[in-house]
């Protein structure tokens, strides 16, 4: 159960903040790690429209060492609900859980006696392709978004890890049969790095891949890979995980 509580574990980056926001990409079942600081208030922002649900929707651990709250901003369907949480002490942590009508969200807060996070968000891959699909539809009686890609299909239990390079891709996706691995739009300004396929040894493969616009593209599902770029001591890894395949 350790072992599983550390692989759901999602850390803030610097690629994620967006000014003082940290932006996590929302995954099922992830726990994703704030860090709060005596004396100063850590704003929790929920998706737009969002709401809580159910008797106690917002349940933590320890609530004798941590203030809770919540409350609203914006109004109508950009109304947005906001988890304000500050601990009492710089040396204790717990676990936060937030039932809304989309998603329940698992949180877990740690006290920090320097540093702390002064907003926390996210961004919702699956509901932007779901928006995709339905702009689409509106315009044209198709589901799939190219070549046979087919939103109903698409997996994004995948993990981004080791360096933050520009380069570094914004998400990792398939559709049981190929894998995309997308980039930022500010890709065009960069080396798009070689991808290498992790086998069970360790060993690293280089493998045939296409680029379309700013997804790399290949043809087979991975457990693990790499993507490379440099040389020697200044080589940049960022590393791919198939936590679906690694759970099965």
């Amino acid at each position: 159960m350790g072992a599983a509580n550390d692989a759901a574990r999602i850390e803030p980056g610097d690629a994620g903040f967006d000014n003082a926001i940290q932006r996590y990409v929302f995954t099922e079942g992830a726990l994703f790690q704030v860090y709060a600081m005596p004396g100063q208030v850590t704003d929790i922002a929920l998706q737009e429209g969002e709401s809580l649900v159910g008797p106690g929707p917002v349940a933590a651990g320890d609530t004798a060492r941590w203030m809770i709250g919540d409350t609203l901003s914006g109004s109508g369907a950009g109304s947005r609900v906001h988890i304000l949480v500050k601990p009492t002490r710089s040396d204790i942590s717990t676990n936060l859980v937030i039932n809304t009508d989309r998603r329940t969200y698992h949180l877990e807060l740690r006290a920090n006696p320097r540093v702390y996070m002064a907003s926390v968000s996210w961004t919702y891959p699956e509901d932007e392709l779901i928006a995709l699909r339905l702009a689409e539809q509106e315009a044209k009686r198709t589901a799939p978004i190219a070549d046979g890609l087919m939103l109903e299909s698409l997996n994004f239990d995948y993990r981004i890890t080791g360096d933050k390079p520009a380069w570094r891709p914004l998400r990792v996706f398939d559709d049981g049969r190929r894998t995309l691995v997308e980039f930022t739009p500010e890709i065009a300004r960069h080396e798009m790095p070689p991808i290498f396929v992790i086998g069970k040894g360790g060993d690293a493969e280089l493998v045939n891949y296409r680029v379309s616009g700013r997804h790399l593209i290949l043809d087979r599902l991975i457990d693990k890979a790499e993507l490379r770029l440099g040389q020697g001591r200044k080589q940049l890894r960022v590393t791919i995980t198939n936590l679906a395949r690694s759970r099965s």
